[in-house]
């Protein structure tokens, strides 16, 4: 005797070996044996053999016609041989039988399974529901097989065209277009953002870089939301001054600016006026909530996405021949030995003489010459005594900063501008602490510091970078963070640091503004009027805010200038390239600021210079291949400053100003690189971000 069964949701069929009470000893055509209960067994047969039984019944199975099955089987719940009588018009062999079963089962969209051998027609409107979503699978099927030819075809179908940025950064993994995107890419055994690329679905690599940043950090669009502009204040008092700035020559926000008076008794007043765009912005109108919603103007080579509208920037930066509303910090010095005798900040009009350009004057005002009172240039006496003081300056911090524990700044490393006109990339070495650089540095931190101070002893609370006294270890303690309370910043070496500098593009120093023009105006009584109070929660979410969003912004900013270094190397078709030894087996090389790793690389003495072949290079992830093709004798000290800001942790880069160009937006990033990098120090006196 032989049955058939069902074990574990299959079907079998075995010959009966023996029988003990409820259970059966089988053996299968394989040879195993198995024990069978009998409430599983559906069949019972004697011929034919099992092999053949199973074989048949799988051809049966397949000659049932399913429609016609189901409309046999009604609506009431049958067993398998009572629908076998119906089907077959007699009762079913045993070969038809176990087809029938097998047909049954295999079919769960017409017939619901309600027991051993027990089943149940699905309803009309279920069955029907069901086949059109077979159908309309199987018709999905063939769009997305259609999708995957084209793209094999380095075509791009509209369909995927149109969900392109959405396919690369954020896919509906369960979408025809992403499984048909995913086949292709697995056929042609390549990246998919380099489909995409030679599918035409994105213009250059670039566009990819661009693209993927402005999904994550700016998906409804570039665009302003309409916001009215503010006319300027006209109840300000006019500053008895000439003041001017000192800016790369792409700058547009121009948010800084000094002037100098010469007073008797061998003293001078030095202003630091600061563009005061807060004099037109209210907390929570349209624009304050365009800039929180932005937090900072985001900087690239070639280009900038501005944190407010240009109708704005326009009416409140510092332009030359206009008289500007301005925050000023004056200064008033004993020339003698440049000690500060008073401090006095005021809400004014500053009427701005010139708008100075480095790109004009780096040349000119050198060491050298302001040591030799050579050259010719504007505003070179107020130059000279800027310099006299920006040296005391620097030269007080650095007491500080090493009273605190950490080594003194290094400033002969090696900045890199970057200028794009028409996709041609040119990128400019710049020695760090240039005379300007340091001027407009030391006075901003000077001004931060100041200002931070100003607003603690109002008893304000305002947004404050801070450096040591951290807990856990070392690093932990050292790392530069944001607090909205005074705290000692030990990199700069001073004891409180706020960003109040730079408010038409930096949405921190913009609360910042608010709450030291709160303080001029009311004094005392600032604590009670001012736009955000002692333990405003709102801070707290500001501070956060920002954290992420500039983090997002520097890493976009790192990638891009990456990107230009790239270009560079094909555009002046350079392959072979001299390197400086920054730590281990990191290099950056000596034309452009491209870092390299190059694993497997003999141990070298850092600053150590050396040839590197470059091999290949992709942009769109942004990596390179490179072999050394030998060291050269020389180490630099640009190597070991710079290795040491990768690695020892005692440089930084200044924090007090932020580039308003995109062409040396590299100091912003270098800013930002130095910070993660070296916990101690986020900031070099010596280098701006301008």
């Amino acid at each position: 005797m032989n049955l058939f069964f069902e074990e574990s949701g299959d079907f079998k069929a075995g010959s009966v070996m023996s029988q003990a009470g409820e259970a059966y000893q089988v053996e299968l055509a394989s040879g195993k044996r198995s024990k069978v209960r009998v409430k599983d067994v559906l069949l019972q047969f004697a011929a034919p053999d099992t092999a053949t039984l199973m074989e048949q019944a799988k051809l049966a199975a397949a000659d049932i016609d399913l429609e016609f099955l189901w409309e046999v089987a009604g609506q009431e719940e049958f067993g398998f041989a009572e629908l076998g009588a119906e089907y077959f018009g007699h009762a079913p062999q045993a070969v038809e039988a176990a087809g029938l079963i097998l047909a049954l089962h295999s079919a769960p969209i017409y017939f619901y399974k309600k027991g051993r051998g027990r089943y149940k027609a699905a309803p009309e409107a279920s069955l029907k529901a069901a086949l059109a979503g077979i159908e309309k699978k199987k018709q999905q099927a063939l769009i997305q097989a259609g999708y995957v030819e084209e793209l094999k075809q380095h075509r791009l179908p509209e369909q995927i065209k149109a969900l392109a940025m959405q396919l690369l950064f954020k896919p509906d993994k369960n979408s025809i277009e992403y499984k048909a995107w995913a086949e292709a890419c697995d056929a042609l055994q390549t990246a998919p953002a380099q489909l995409m690329l030679e599918c035409g679905g994105l213009a250059t690599a670039k566009d990819f870089h661009f693209s993927r940043f402005l999904f994550d950090s700016f998906p409804k669009g570039l665009a302003f939301p309409d916001a009215p502009i503010p006319a300027l204040p006209d109840n300000l008092p006019v500053a008895d001054v000439q003041a001017f700035s000192i800016d790369d020559v792409t700058t547009t926000e121009i948010d800084d600016a000094f002037s100098v008076v010469l007073l008797p008794d061998n003293q001078v007043r030095i202003g630091i006026h600061i563009a005061a765009p807060t004099l037109g912005i209210k907390r929570d109108d349209a624009l304050d909530m365009i800039a929180r919603a932005r937090m900072s103007t985001v900087y690239m080579p070639g280009d900038k996405i501005t944190m407010l509208p240009d109708a704005l920037v326009d009416t409140y930066t510092l332009g030359a021949g206009q008289a500007r509303p301005a925050l000023s910090l004056y200064v008033t010095l004993d020339m003698q030995d440049w000690s500060v005798l008073a401090t006095e900040t005021k809400v004014e009009a500053v009427p701005m003489a010139a708008n100075l350009r480095h790109n004009d004057l780096d040349t000119l005002v050198t060491e050298e010459n302001l040591a030799n009172d050579a050259g010719e240039y504007p505003h070179k006496a107020d130059i000279a005594l800027i310099w006299k003081w920006a040296l005391v300056l620097e030269q007080g911090r650095m007491a500080k900063r090493e009273a605190f524990g950490l080594k003194p700044e290094q400033t002969n490393r090696v900045d890199f501008n970057f200028y794009v006109d028409d996709d041609v990339v040119s990128i400019v070495r710049r020695k760090r602490g240039a005379p300007l650089d340091k001027m407009v540095a030391e006075l901003m931190i000077f001004a931060n510091s100041t200002w931070g101070k100003f607003m603690a002893d109002h008893g304000i609370p305002g947004i404050y970078r801070a450096q040591g006294g951290g807990s856990g270890g070392w690093a932990a303690k050292m790392q530069v963070r944001m607090v909205t309370h005074a705290a000692p910043h030990q990199g700069l070496g001073v004891d409180q640091y706020a960003w109040s500098t730079s408010p038409l593009r930096r949405y921190t120093d913009l609360v910042n503004q608010w709450q030291i023009i709160a303080c001029v105006q009311n004094g005392v009584a600032a604590p009670l009027v001012a736009p955000f109070k002692p333990k405003d929660a709102d801070l707290f979410a500001i501070v956060s805010a920002f954290d992420a969003a500039y983090s997002a912004y520097s890493e976009f900013q790192n990638n891009m200038e990456r990107y230009w270094c790239l270009r560079w190397l094909q555009q002046e078709n350079v392959r072979q390239v001299d390197a400086v030894v920054l730590k281990d087996e990191v290099l950056r090389l000596v034309d452009i600021p491209l870092i390299i790793r190059l694993a497997g690389m003999p141990q070298m003495a850092r600053g150590a210079q050396v040839r590197l072949d470059i091999l290949r290079w992709n942009e769109l992830d942004l990596s390179v291949e490179a072999r050394l093709l030998e060291m050269l004798s020389t180490v630099t000290d640009e190597g070991m400053d710079e290795e040491s800001e990768l690695a020892d942790g005692d440089q930084g880069t200044a924090d007090d100003l932020s580039t308003d160009s995109s062409a040396d937006s590299s100091v912003d990033s270098a800013q930002q690189e130095v910070e993660a990098a070296n916990p101690d120090d986020e900031a070099d006196a010596a280098s701006t971000e301008k």
